[in-house]
């Protein structure tokens, strides 16, 4: 098939819109299960839950029945931090329910707002300090939260920063750095500390759990706040609802989102303003359609017994994508947590190239950091399907290394 009608649609927009991240000319029309169709009636499979914002898949007959339901209401987005709604309070009940029993939520549009509204929480309760955030981080690109970030040059050239300071993001617990957060809290006054526990953006790494531990440790010493980025890895992702289970810490602040369908920002009750009007947000618990889906999600998950899923299909994903490791020298490693993995190549323009092969044989998948993939797929896919998947994966390999 030529995909003409596709073609055409991606042509007018890069006419009309600045490209920003497009990967490739997918133009999506509708989804089931675990497969994208586009416009032209072409089917892929889905190994990207468009970056974790589709934990369920498409076309979920459960989800479904929440849109309908919501079909001529015809006050379905309101300004949520104005006028209250009946979503608002049953998303934030189930949030809180598998988050610290003494925190409190504050919902917004996105992951970006949610880290914005983090650090603003920061801010109030210790001042306008730097914060530490680490090399190859990803926090979002509204301004304040691209001060963080740090995994792309393109994404910060000419912008300004407030002040931060950076570390090394330790993989191993052998890393000479591994407690270069003690010197740095013992000389100067900081006001967080922001990380992700597996990278998302920044290649699929994988926290040592010696270094997220002497972070928690220095954040209790120096009552310094640790906030950790849960936007791509969290409800369920890695096979706990949160990753930071795996490393047995209580943060002061969660950032939530994708997922969720909505951002949120999950607090300490001791950071709460005292004040109102100090964290901000239009739609923030207004979205009414968005947090109902969000709430099912949560129900979902729970009920369906998504997380041990997550756990066998992840164990299974990984030992297929280490076994063509094995059988490939162009993939260097494959790492990870539950259904959030990461296959890196030895060399940036055969990971680009493996990319546009993957799509032109229907599989889905995304960039991350400098040469690897992330393989990101909904979590109630079947073993099935994650065979089918390995076996285009095999197919491009084959083509690469001949």
């Amino acid at each position: 098939m030529t995909r003409k009608k596709s073609l055409s649609i991606v042509k007018k927009i890069n006419k009309l819109v600045y490209n920003s991240t497009f990967v490739y000319p997918l133009v999506i029309k509708d989804g089931q299960g675990c497969y994208l169709e586009d416009v032209d009636g072409e089917q892929y499979l889905d190994f990207t839950s468009n970056i974790a914002s589709c934990p369920l898949g498409y076309n979920h007959p459960e989800l479904n029945e929440i849109i309908k339901r919501y079909v001529g209401t015809g006050a379905h987005k309101i300004a949520g931090q104005d006028f209250y709604c009946e979503e608002h309070c049953q998303l934030a009940e189930k949030l809180l329910s598998i988050s610290n029993p003494n925190s409190k939520v504050f919902f917004i549009n996105s992951g970006a707002e949610a880290v914005e509204n983090a650090i603003k929480l920061a801010y109030r309760r210790n001042g306008p300090l730097p914060g530490i955030a680490c090399i190859n981080a990803f926090h979002g690109r509204t301004l304040g939260a691209l001060a963080f970030t740090f995994s792309k040059d393109v994404q910060k050239i000419n912008f300004p920063e407030i002040p931060a300071k950076r570390i090394k993001f330790c993989i191993s617990d052998d890393d000479p750095e591994i407690d270069i957060i003690q010197k740095i809290a013992s000389e100067y006054k900081l006001s967080f500390i922001i990380i992700e526990l597996i990278q998302g953006e920044g290649g699929v790494n994988v926290a040592s759990k010696k270094f997220v531990n002497n972070l928690y440790k220095a954040s209790i010493k120096y009552d310094i706040p640790l906030i950790i980025d849960e936007v791509q890895s969290g409800l369920g992702r890695t096979g706990k609802w949160w990753t930071y289970q795996y490393y047995d810490i209580k943060p002061a602040i969660v950032t939530i989102a994708k997922a969720l369908q909505v951002g949120a920002v999950v607090f300490d009750k001791k950071f709460e303003p005292s004040k109102p009007g100090v964290l901000s947000s239009t739609w923030g618990g207004g979205s009414r359609i968005d947090m109902a889906i969000g709430i099912k999600t949560l129900d979902i998950i729970r009920k369906g017994k998504i997380l041990e899923k997550v756990n066998e299909s992840g164990k299974f994903l990984t030992k297929c994508l280490n076994d063509l490791k094995n059988r490939y020298d162009t993939i260097i490693d494959v790492r990870g947590l539950g259904l959030m993995l990461g296959v890196e190549f030895n060399k940036k323009e055969i990971r680009n190239d493996v990319i546009k092969r993957l799509f032109k044989n229907k599989l889905l998948v995304i960039p991350s950091g400098i040469k690897t993939i992330r393989i990101f797929p909904p979590l109630v896919i079947t073993d099935e399907e994650i065979s089918k998947g390995l076996d285009i994966f095999e197919k491009v390999l084959k083509e690469i290394n001949h």
